[in-house]
């Protein structure tokens, strides 16, 4: 048996003014590829190295031409995508028995492609159409007709934040074996609703998400091979963005086509619960304050619009200014990416003073904003290369890499500032700078939702901090123009919409 296995993985915000050419993909000179891309997933937990497990579990000679992934960021470069696809369609052309895929299922390819996925799964159909597919979805992929016509099986993530990575991945790959060997036929049924669930409201801890996920696991519990609910990417200006579910069954497609419909239901039944409605700035900080001066800390300062795992620039300093301004001190920053700070410092070495101005460098045309960078004096505490490897329980075993990183202490603040975006998933992008979070007083965090397996067991308090950013869980601060209408929330909706 011979199996060709890929990961490309990108979530597009189309509002995003952070470039994603080649380069963005992979680790210091961008994507891993041919025997490297199998050499990248030792260790980790995500799907590509599930696929891999169950290809060498079944004995299976494996073709990896690459394995990408990059932070969200504006849309792919159109020469890149090309690439990906000539290189995958190559290896599938070459003779294969299945194509297992690591896909996110958000990805929008300049202004040529707003399905990348779906374009990429078509392409690869094309070139070898009777060969099974395969696919594991991020659960914040928009999930679109194309990619369900042209896969034979799609599996998502059921954990936000994603812990189950592995096992989404383990599934897909283990129904595409199952149907290789004549022991399942597997038939899909996908629908969505227009509902713009904000990615604040989709913790699958909790309830509105947790019900909509639950759906999915019961129509698995009755008898279907594998049941998807997405929550979708609502900053991608595309036509089909918005939640979405994904129904795998045994042969049986008017089941499939009716638990689709029974799961979609139950997010549409509780659409209010999905929209996030925040506070003014100057609240959420005060009520840190008062947490802050009553527990010692950490408590976790979420600057959620500027969070890159969404595509925001990461260089937003509006938490941070109005931080200070409120007479926060002990916090740690982190990370704000800013090359040109970065590189001051490094020339000025460890344990100089120096005063320059951080953050702002992007402008966000997108939301009509210009960047506005913070001056700030301090002593250049550490410089490092940027890189280590996530301890979990999420994207377990990933190394990372951040750039050459440097950390500016203020006396009130220690910023960790970087060259390259990087979520703060895990306590090492402060640990390898010197930095123990837990110390503390204030953990200012470019984070949306990665923080809470990570940094909430280790703070005694959170508030998530409303700013300007194209990561905004404000909807109405974009111009959607290829986004289908009407939808909800934008749109006012009569009770009994389906």
């Amino acid at each position: 048996m011979k199996l060709v296995v890929a990961q490309l993985q990108h979530e597009t915000n189309t509002f995003s003014p952070v470039p994603t050419p080649w380069s963005a993909f992979g680790g210091h000179d961008g994507p891993y590829l041919g025997r490297a891309a199998a050499d990248a997933m030792a260790g980790t937990r995500l799907p590509m190295k599930a696929m891999l497990d169950l290809a060498a579990t079944a004995g299976a000679h494996v073709e990896t031409p690459f394995a990408a992934w990059a932070n969200p960021s504006g849309p792919v470069d159109p020469d890149a995508f090309e690439r990906f696809c000539d290189l995958l369609c190559a290896a599938a052309s070459a003779g294969c028995d299945a194509v297992m895929l690591d896909l996110h299922g958000a990805m929008v390819v300049g202004d040529v492609f707003e399905d990348g996925e779906g374009e990429l799964l078509r392409r690869l159909r094309a070139a070898v159409p009777g060969v099974p597919i395969g696919v594991s979805l991020d659960l914040h992929a928009n999930v679109t007709a194309q990619m369900v016509e042209h896969a034979t099986v799609i599996a998502g993530y059921k954990t936000y934040p994603h812990v189950d990575q592995y096992d989404a991945g383990r599934l897909a790959g283990s129904i595409l074996l199952r149907a290789l060997r004549g022991e399942v036929r597997p038939v899909m049924a996908w629908g969505n609703r227009p509902l713009l669930a904000q990615t604040l409201k989709q913790n699958t801890g909790e309830s509105p998400n947790r019900d909509f996920v639950d759906a999915a696991r019961e129509g698995e519990r009755r008898g279907l091979l594998a049941a998807s609910s997405f929550g979708g990417f609502q900053q991608a200006d595309i036509h089909d963005a918005g939640i979405s579910v994904v129904t795998v069954a045994d042969g049986d497609a008017p089941f499939a086509r009716a638990e689709c419909e029974r799961i979609l239901d139950v997010a549409w039944a509780q659409r209010e619960d999905f929209v996030y409605r925040g506070r003014p700035l100057a609240d959420a900080l005060a009520d840190a304050k008062r947490q802050g001066d009553a527990t010692g800390g950490p408590i976790l300062l979420l600057d959620h619009a500027d969070n890159c795992a969404s595509g925001a620039n990461q260089d937003t300093m509006t938490v941070l200014r109005a931080a200070l301004a409120a007479g926060l001190t002990g916090i740690g920053v982190g990370p704000v990416r800013d090359p040109e700070a970065v590189a001051a410092m490094i020339a000025a070495g460890v344990g100089a003073t120096v005063t320059l101005p951080v953050g702002g460098k992007i402008d966000m045309p997108a939301i009509g904003r210009r960047g506005e960078p913070l001056v700030l004096t301090g002593v250049v505490r550490a410089i490092t290369d940027g890189e280590y490897t996530v301890t979990g329980p999420q994207f377990t075993g990933m190394r990372c890499f951040m750039g050459r990183t440097a950390v500016l202490d203020t006396g009130a603040a220690q910023v960790v500032v970087i060259e390259r975006n990087q979520e703060p998933w895990d306590l090492g992008v402060f640990t390898s700078v010197g930095i123990d979070p837990a110390r503390c007083r204030y953990l200012l965090l470019k984070s949306r939702m990665y923080f809470r397996p990570v940094f909430l067991p280790i703070a005694k308090g959170h508030v998530f901090c409303d700013a300007p950013g194209v990561g905004t869980s404000d909807w109405t601060a974009f111009e959607y123009r290829r986004l289908r209408r009407p939808i909800y929330p934008l749109d006012p909706f009569p009770t009994d919409h389906r």
